[in-house]
């Protein structure tokens, strides 16, 4: 994709934030559901890694390299009008710049980080080492002129035995994260409790970003808690697979 095309689709990701309460993208894993996704009317959308990796015989957590989550993503980028941001997991081990570099050039505009480190024996990243790492992304944004929307997320809640006992450390995190340049922040596995969603979206001054399932939620519930960004995490793959299997059983030998 040239350069003007993602300047203008990563520009464009970032007015629709603005323009949508929450803005919903649709997670997708190849080039069928992305053109569903579009073609039902979403003007945005984001690649996860664990539906990407399912569809394609690999293991989530990093199980594929960079170089072929790369070539995995180019065809599902080009196939769509609208901007496509990433799940880049934990950075496949590459520095930010070279992150940010692979991105654009196949015409991602956004990206999410995680800081679960599975290429490191899933350690998670201490709070600093997880800034440093978003601001060097948000550095060589700027630097390539693309402003690639940076969705950093921790899994602090998903690690802990009781979720509320880290809240205080996770709003840290994510206050940290927001001042090294993320444009939103990602609590994973809060998404069914409202007091923690609330008290997470009330310390954040930018979009805050919420895995939803699409049959199971009600988007209205996350409009009145004040999430700024949705997305379906392997819930929308894992919804359709239990769709298909319901259609075929009565077909089954």
């Amino acid at each position: 994709m040239d350069f003007r095309t993602t300047v203008e689709r990563a520009q464009r990701l970032k007015q629709l934030h603005a323009e949508y309460q929450p803005l919903v993208l649709p997670t997708v894993w190849d080039v069928w559901s992305a053109r569903a996704a579009a073609g039902a009317g979403f003007p945005a959308l984001t690649v996860g890694s664990h539906p990407l990796a399912e569809s394609r015989g690999a293991e989530d957590h990093e199980g594929q390299t960079f170089e072929e989550v790369l070539a995995a993503v180019r065809p599902i980028i080009a196939a769509v009008d609208v901007p496509v941001s990433v799940d880049l997991e934990a950075g496949y081990g590459q520095e930010p710049a070279d992150l940010i570099t692979g991105l654009t050039e196949v015409g991602g505009v956004g990206l999410n980080i995680e800081d679960t480190v599975h290429s490191d024996g899933g350690r998670v990243r201490g709070t600093k080492e997880h800034a440093n790492y978003i601001a060097g992304l948000r550095a060589a944004a700027d630097d390539a002129g693309i402003p690639v929307w940076v969705n950093g997320r921790t899994d602090l809640f998903l690690h802990a035995e009781e979720a509320s006992g880290v809240l205080d450390e996770a709003i840290e995190r994510l206050r940290a994260m927001e001042r090294a340049g993320a444009d939103s922040v990602y609590p994973v596995a809060i998404q069914d409790n409202d007091d923690l969603l609330a008290a997470v979206i009330g310390a954040i001054a930018i979009p805050v970003n919420s895995t939803a399932h699409p049959v199971k939620h009600d988007l209205e519930r996350f409009r009145r808690l004040g999430v700024g960004r949705i997305t379906y995490g392997p819930l929308l793959q894992l919804a359709m697979t239990d769709a298909m299997t319901d259609m075929l059983g009565p077909w089954a030998p």
